[in-house]
């Protein structure tokens, strides 16, 4: 028998899905603010327009209030922990795609920026996917 949401395994393994959640909101959350108050600076440095940081800035901080709120549900919804997989391994790609695209002028201190973002977007890819694997899910 499946159920919709984590309650035949124990806390433990919800715990740890939940952490992971957490602290991607948090992170990503953070990280928004920093983009959001910062494009202007970052812009000479990264080579990333005011105009691509701004929208990048709402979207994390959007994202990161999303993963607190699945974080926060009584009962995870292993639906809601499979997007979140799925939209942080295509966020990876994406952050790749563009530092090598040639679409946004970076300078190589932009580019090395993007790379470290796709390499931690993927890193909590695969610890949210431990932690539904972790979970039964």
């Amino acid at each position: 028998m499946s159920t919709s949401t984590l309650t035949a395994r124990p806390a433990l393994d919800a715990d740890y899905l939940r952490s992971v959640l957490r602290l991607d909101g948090w992170g990503t959350g953070v990280f928004g603010v920093v983009m959001l108050a910062g494009a202007a600076a970052l812009s000479g440095p990264l080579g990333l327009p005011t105009a691509w940081s701004i929208p990048f800035g709402v979207a994390m901080v959007g994202g990161g209030l999303a993963l607190l709120l699945i974080a926060g549900y009584p009962q995870l919804v292993p639906g809601h922990a499979t997007a979140v997989i799925a939209v942080n391994v295509v966020s990876a790609v994406a952050l790749v795609a563009l530092a090598f695209s040639g679409v946004l002028e970076l300078t190589g201190l932009g580019v090395v920026f993007l790379l470290i973002g796709a390499v931690w977007v993927a890193v909590f890819a695969g610890l949210e996917a431990r932690g539904v694997r972790r979970a039964g899910l």
